[in-house]
């Protein structure tokens, strides 16, 4: 059988394009740690409605190195959470740097009308054929569709944290979805120490806790809707504590 050239041209560029978007993943936690980390986080928090998540690691382009679920199947969780995690994980990404970690719960005073980064949340969208592309028995598994692609999106309450490597560099993120906004930040921060890929101390943040400088931020008037700095987020149904969370490395 004769091959045309062009074609296999083709798919040597199209491979080799794949291979370099996985290059940064190889420093990142795989899917099987991934969904370790994930489980337990879940069993450790109960400030939500005790349900069952979505999580996604990304690496410092945007890549989606890795899809996982908790539940028994990906029936068990909410299925427009599995996206949702996923558009968290590059938005932590995307707006933090080696000396500034945002996470997606310090963002949504900040892009309401009025704050500093309104329209924020439109600069970034979501891919929509890496999002929903491919075989969905395949989603949260190891071989996930969204898996080698850049997925885009930005979300803009709890549940997506960057990652720092012992450097103190910022190497991508993990985004959570799948319960209250405020159970998804409290688990995503107990995957992110799961993985050890929390070593933030000394990096700047807005949260006013140098021990946690990423960490959501309750100071929304209820009387006027304002943050007092800013970076504010909605309380949650049994809104937890958030310095009970562990302090960074």
């Amino acid at each position: 059988m004769r091959v045309n050239k062009n074609f296999l041209m083709v798919a040597a560029v199209l491979a080799l394009g794949t291979s370099m978007a996985h290059a940064g993943c190889g420093s990142l936690p795989g899917w099987g740690q991934l969904k370790a980390a994930l489980r337990g986080a879940v069993a450790a928090e109960s400030s939500g409605l005790n349900l069952q998540m979505w999580a996604t690691i990304v690496d410092r382009d945007g890549v989606v190195c890795a899809v996982a679920f908790s539940g028994s199947d990906r029936g068990a969780q909410w299925p427009g959470s599995r996206v949702i995690s996923a558009q968290k994980a590059n938005t932590a990404n995307a707006f933090s740097l080696d000396a500034l970690a945002l996470s997606t719960a310090n963002l949504y005073s900040a892009v309401q009308p009025g704050g500093s980064l309104f329209g924020l949340q439109e600069s970034n969208p979501v891919d929509t054929g890496v999002a929903y592309g491919g075989d969905p028995e395949q989603y949260g598994t190891p071989s996930d569709p969204m898996t080698g692609r850049r997925i885009g999106g930005v979300n803009v309450f709890g549940g997506g944290l960057p990652l720092y490597d012992s450097n103190r560099k910022v190497v991508g993120a993990v985004g959570v979805s799948g319960d209250t906004s405020c159970a998804d930040h409290m688990i995503g921060w107990r995957v992110r120490n799961r993985l050890n890929m929390d070593h933030l101390a000394g990096v700047g943040g807005v949260s006013g806790d140098a021990q946690r400088p990423d960490n959501i931020v309750y100071d929304i008037n209820p009387s006027t809707g304002k943050s007092a700095g800013g970076f504010g987020h909605p309380l949650c149904i049994n809104t937890a504590n958030a310095k009970n969370l562990p302090a960074v490395e």
